[in-house]
């Protein structure tokens, strides 16, 4: 006898490059004039390495302080990426807004599990709460100490969700973390875009198909 597949109730979404744009060159490509001059203190010197520290729990007032003793010719431009963090978040992905609030209205319970740092999603959460007040609840990896993919994580998410790993539809842009979920048993799906997306969404009956019916007419 073939068991029944289990269809997930909940989705868990990513935040940076699935729900919103991230890149640091919003803020930065402002404030410098000189292209190469830009391209070196992003590749070299506040690196996406550096602030991956944040993710993971460090506070903002000790990595920026390192970094500045290491670099004081740039201090200055180092010491604006905490406050200003927000501005290299640039807008929401196309469509993802509209795929949300429609999984919402059709009573889809809907978390996040994100690599954020916690001092910088408060103010940016706040920023969006149109969008994010219809999430149920979100992980912030800088609040947790854990970072994706480490199953702790997600372990960590369906505890707090009350979700089994069978119950939960996991979208995110980053392979490993995306084959961390599905080691889980968490079905999963590959961000590229709002659209492939919407597809499996709508093949799982988690969305209707009156999205693609409309576009067709």
């Amino acid at each position: 006898m073939t068991s029944a597949v289990t269809v997930p109730t909940s989705v868990i979404f990513d935040v940076g490059h699935v729900l919103y744009d991230w890149d640091p060159r919003a803020l930065y490509g402002r404030l410098f004039d000189d292209e190469q001059a830009l391209d070196s203190f992003l590749g070299e010197v506040a690196t996406r390495d550096w602030h991956f520290q944040h993710d993971a729990g460090r506070p903002f007032v000790e990595t920026s302080a390192e970094l500045a003793a290491l670099y004081p010719q740039h201090a200055a431009m180092i010491a604006l990426w905490g406050p200003r963090f927000g501005e290299q978040i640039p807008g929401p992905i196309p469509g993802m807004p509209e795929l949300v609030e429609e999984l919402d209205l059709r009573g889809v319970t809907l978390f996040a599990i994100t690599n954020f740092s916690g001092e910088f999603f408060a103010p940016f959460r706040a920023r969006e709460a149109a969008l994010f007040d219809r999430f149920r609840d979100i992980v912030v990896s800088g609040d947790e100490r854990v970072v994706k993919p480490d199953p702790a994580i997600f372990h960590l998410a369906l505890r707090r969700f009350a979700l089994t790993a069978d119950q939960a539809f996991f979208v995110d842009d980053n392979e490993a973390n995306v084959a961390a979920a599905r080691a889980l048993g968490i079905r999963s799906h590959l961000f590229s875009a709002a659209e492939p997306l919407r597809a499996e969404l709508t093949a799982l009956g988690l969305l209707d198909d009156a999205h693609g019916q409309a576009a067709a007419d």
